[in-house]
């Protein structure tokens, strides 16, 4: 049923960037921004993961730099079925998480110092499925798509602001619809967006939890996360609002609704689907458990994770000896 509603979904925010395109220019404009999209969309195919990960500046560890946690995302890419992703490490004092790359092959998982401080093993290993989740879902790829084709239907309005009062533009709609193309196709085009990473959230919440083993570590990480979200800010998430529906909770602050302006579902509703599903025995632990030493009832580190340091753990890069990282 998500599968079908993101593909509906996707259809749809095809045919609004057309329809915008038409709008402008008529027939050829559609064409216009058909092979737009398609430019865009390869874009974003081959590049998006490099520019999310430089944008928070994030840092690849390995068994060496940051041993716990590279093993809770090796055992857990096995019991999913998946290739060892690349695991990196951002500095930021909020919990959170997120996964990119454009397929399975080529994908990277990313955490925040901040997620290792706050959370327990078994939670983390939570987080990590559900990140793992959207890279067997092939949602990582999805979402760019849908935030592209958002960006250039909302450059189409701009274009129809400066163009569509022309009277030689072929707009079958006269002002009407350069009205639409400017005020109403952008919007929907957010909403849309915003509909897709929501219903994609419920499943990589599902599966995340078979892939651990523990609806309820998932749901317990999730409140977590939250409630640090709420309180601590993430400065690089602020400057790029468009990345947020990327990360396991919202990273803006002022964002709690589960409306249609929301890019995640309300936490309260994902944990109560999580524990309804380890009600009915859903994600048993029993067969699919990572074997990396669980159990612990504390965060491996107690540190503040509201310090304001933004140095990131050294991965051995430049020659130099790596230290041990956070979850050594």
């Amino acid at each position: 049923m998500n599968l079908m509603r993101t593909a509906m979904l996707l259809a749809f925010m095809t045919a609004l960037f057309m329809g915008v395109g038409y709008l402008i220019g008529g027939q050829s404009g559609m064409l216009i921004a058909f092979v737009v999209a398609a430019g865009m969309n390869f874009f974003s195919y081959w590049n998006s993961d490099r520019m999310v990960l430089s944008t928070y500046n994030a840092q690849e560890v390995d068994e060496r730099s940051a041993p716990e946690f590279y093993r809770i995302v090796r055992d857990l890419a096995r019991n999913a079925g998946l290739p060892m992703p690349k695991v990196y490490l951002y500095d930021s004092p909020q919990p959170n998480a997120f996964a990119t790359g454009r397929n399975p092959e080529n994908a990277a998982v990313a955490a925040s110092t901040g997620l290792l401080h706050a959370l327990t093993p078994d939670e983390v290993a939570g987080v990590m499925a559900h990140e793992l989740a959207h890279v067997q879902n092939r949602d990582t790829l999805t979402m760019t798509i849908t935030a592209t084709l958002a960006g250039a239907i909302s450059m189409l309005g701009n274009f129809a602001f400066f163009f569509g009062g022309r009277r030689d533009n072929n707009n079958p709609l006269g002002m009407i619809g350069v009205l639409l193309a400017m005020i109403v196709a952008p919007l929907a085009a957010m909403l849309v967006q915003m509909a897709i990473s929501r219903t994609r959230e419920y499943s990589a919440d599902r599966r995340g939890a078979e892939i651990c083993g523990n609806p309820l570590s998932l749901a317990s990480a999730l409140g977590k996360i939250a409630r640090g979200a709420a309180h601590i800010p993430n400065e690089e998430a602020e400057g790029h609002p468009a990345t947020a529906h990327m990360f396991i909770i919202n990273p803006l602050s002022g964002e709690r609704m589960d409306n249609l302006f929301s890019t995640h579902p309300n936490t309260e509703n994902r944990i109560a689907a999580l524990h309804e599903m380890a009600r009915y025995g859903g994600g048993s632990a029993s067969s699919a458990a990572p074997s990396s030493g669980f159990g612990s009832t504390g965060p491996v580190l107690t540190a503040n994770p509201e310090r304001k340091s933004r140095s990131v753990p050294n991965t051995g890069r430049g020659g130099s000896q790596p230290p041990k990282g956070p979850w050594s």
